[in-house]
């Protein structure tokens, strides 16, 4: 018996206007990101986030019961994308808060952010040596008193520029040598490139072509990927760009992309995203710089352990079972082309190295941007993004851990958390008459709050006893507290004819504060083990785009950072792409970041004896011990 054929059904998402073709019982959510659409679904699809609302305008679906959506939602035909399986031709509305604005991603471009490091490597730090570099090469032709062939002659002739014991040339190179020199008449350029102690002779070009000399240094983020084209000759920074993540469709944050290359068998998948995004990057900085992909011939990358697997199509399954290992820490240099990344054909492709399965080279290159390993004082470096990473240590020593800190402030289980993106508020005030005063992202109507107005607000309604120190809303609110599906929820912005209230509720109160205790029983735990007191740091360095955007004040009062003096925190931006920077443009850099990473004590916090106890104190606001923050008791009892 015949199977009966499979329906086929037309999605249009509005109001992009995009159309997608699927097998009917497909879920909405699939039809999207077949076509590219992006849906937040911060758990991946498993219907248990409530993020994925979409608006079903007309045709026939099937949806599985979710107490995510209230009454009223239901009647206007709102739904949870993952849990609505498509059964006919449909017209679906992606609301505008699903929207992914670039505006926000840290690119760095601003010289003055990092001085030193953003532009041109100083001899005063690390010497001036590429891992990838042209010689040009002006060679006696052999004649009957110098007899020697031309492979040696070419390695004798790289050698009287550079020091290179042990030098390599690959097959295909080898076999064009003879005839590429005697048409050059011995003046050739040599592109060459370092693979741990041997220099490889990666390409042998005609005449004098050094002036066309370009690599990339990669962030990949969980959430964004950067990139900055750097021009190899005169060391300097002259483009960056950066994107989304397009993994994010499988997961907001990395352990839920592992999970659904599991279940799907879609690894390649991953991979095939990541690769993309990598390669629209490049080709957009080199179609905007006028020059051939050819002519970029090396990019270095710095990212979690994870993304650095998933670029390399690694086994990274293992990252989140015990005991936590990944595939390779210390990567080895390989063809860019053999990841499918698009640069000339025998471009090498470096990744730095990682400490962990959960402290990646995104941190060692933090170390190496900050120069925190050349400290005699002790500092801090703290980088909150998906994960909340943090690093403690001077010359001697450093350690290290990672919590999974930064999902609260990036959205996750917050009823109107959002990325940063239009419409997002991105500052917040209460006002001594109780107005809330606030600023969004693009200066338009509010529709969501991102991290760093999250943490405002936070901050906001502690000091100014609207929530206690246990975070529980006071009852003589007046009308701004009501009773919400869940629970008490407080009332931000009042809605209009055209967009909804947006409120905090106690539940999201309840996950921000476990997120910043994350953070804050991290850096306790650091300093218990090494007996370092808060009047010992010298220096906190924030790193990554939501430490770029908050307000340190603000992190001080709820207890997510130490209680020291303002002046001592610093910040950093996008150490992950400075280091990578850095190291691009030294083999001495690069050394350093092995050593960095190979001296870095990471301390595992589940099985820390003291990390629950440190969260369960660091689970107030600021945390149970006030004298840890004098500043913010002081405060406090002003407003009392």
């Amino acid at each position: 018996m015949a199977k009966p054929k499979t329906k086929k059904c037309v999605i249009r998402f509005e109001p992009s206007g995009l159309k997608s073709e699927v097998n009917s019982g497909t879920t909405l959510l699939d039809a999207a990101h077949k076509v590219g659409i992006y849906v937040s679904s911060i758990c991946g699809g498993d219907g248990y986030c409530g993020k994925c609302k979409v608006v079903v305008d007309d045709g026939d679906f099937k949806s599985r019961p979710t107490t995510l959506l209230t009454p009223e939602e239901i009647n206007e035909n709102i739904v949870l994308a993952c849990q609505t399986k498509i059964l006919s031709d449909m017209t679906v509305t992606v609301p505008k808060w699903h929207s992914l604005d670039v505006g926000q991603i840290l690119i760095d471009s601003d010289a003055s952010r990092f001085g030193k490091l953003t532009g041109k490597v100083q001899t005063d730090t690390f010497n001036l040596n590429p891992l990838v570099q042209k010689l040009y090469l002006e060679m006696s032709p052999p004649s009957v008193s110098d007899h020697t062939a031309d492979h040696e002659r070419l390695y004798l002739a790289i050698r009287e520029q550079v020091d290179a014991p042990i030098i390599q040339t690959g097959f295909r190179v080898l076999q064009k040598l003879s005839h590429l020199l005697k048409d050059s008449d011995y003046k050739v350029t040599v592109t060459i490139g370092r693979r741990g102690g041997t220099t490889e002779v990666i390409e042998i070009q005609a005449g004098n072509q050094c002036r066309k000399n370009y690599a990339v240094a990669i962030d990949l983020g969980t959430t964004t990927v950067v990139a900055h084209l750097i021009d190899l000759t005169t060391a300097e920074t002259i483009d960056t760009e950066a994107t989304y993540n397009s993994q994010i469709n499988f997961g907001e944050d990395y352990i839920r992309r592992i999970i659904y290359g599991e279940e799907n068998n879609a690894f390649d998948e991953l991979q095939n995203r990541i690769v993309h995004d990598v390669n629209d990057l490049i080709v957009t900085l080199a179609s905007r710089q006028k020059t051939d992909l050819q002519n970029i011939i090396a990019c270095v990358c710095a990212g979690n352990t994870a993304m650095i697997h998933f670029l390399l199509n690694l086994d990274s399954t293992r990252i989140r079972r015990e005991p936590y290992v990944a595939s390779a820490g210390f990567v080895p240099p390989i063809r860019a082309a053999e990841a499918g990344i698009q640069i000339n054909k025998r471009g090498l492709l470096y990744c730095l190295p990682g400490v962990a399965a959960y402290v990646g080279s995104d941190i060692v290159a933090g170390v190496l941007a900050t120069r925190l390993y050349t400290k005699e004082g002790i500092s801090l470096l703290v980088d909150i993004g998906t994960n909340g990473e943090v690093v403690l240590g001077n010359k001697d020593w450093i350690v290290c851990a990672s919590s999974s800190a930064g999902p609260a402030f990036e959205g996750s289980g917050v009823r109107h958390g959002m990325r940063a993106g239009a419409g997002a508020i991105e500052k917040l005030k209460v006002l001594p008459d109780g107005t809330i005063d606030y600023k969004t992202i693009g200066d338009s109507h509010p529709i969501g709050i991102c991290g760093s107005g999250l943490l405002d607000t936070l901050a906001e309604l502690l000091t100014h006893n609207i929530i206690d120190r246990t975070g529980k809303f006071n009852t003589d609110l007046g009308q701004k507290l009501s009773e919400g599906e869940d629970g008490k929820q407080y009332q931000l912005v009042p809605p209009t004819d055209d967009h909804q209230e947006i409120v905090i509720t106690q539940a999201d109160i309840d996950n921000l504060i476990r997120s910043k205790a994350g953070v804050f029983a991290s850096i306790r735990v650091l300093m218990h083990s090494t007996q370092t007191k808060t009047e010992d740091i010298d220096t906190v360095f924030l790193a990554g785009g939501f430490g770029n955007f908050l307000d340190t004040k603000q992190a001080v009062t709820i207890g997510m950072l130490p209680d020291v003096p303002i002046e001592k925190i610093q910040f950093v931006g996008n150490t992950a792409i400075a280091g990578a920077k850095t190291v691009l443009l030294s083999q001495q850099a690069l050394e350093t970041a092995e050593q960095i990473a190979h001296n870095m004590t990471y301390m595992d916090l589940m099985s820390h004896q003291n990390y629950m106890e440190e969260f369960i104190r660091a689970s107030f606001l600021p945390h149970t011990d006030l004298s840890l923050f004098p500043s913010v008791d002081i405060k406090l009892k002003s407003k009392i």
